[in-house]
């Protein structure tokens, strides 16, 4: 009967683990949402950057002299 009930027990603490890292896997899947921008964002801020970066050499070259 105590057999029975220790394993029993164990069963049940093994369900809570399992739940209890499927809650934090969720949580992190989350989490990481907030923390990485979406592939629009980051398209439109390479793309930005690129000509910003493309402003600025130009301004350098056309203020130098030949």
């Amino acid at each position: 009967m105590k057999l029975q009930s220790t394993q029993a027990e164990n069963q049940l603490f093994r369900e809570d683990i399992s739940e209890y890292v499927a809650e934090l896997q969720l949580h992190m899947t989350l989490q990481a949402r907030n923390l990485v921008p979406n592939l629009s964002q980051a398209a439109d801020s390479r793309e930005q950057l690129l000509q910003e970066t493309q402003a600025n050499i130009e301004k350098l070259v056309s203020r130098q002299g030949i």
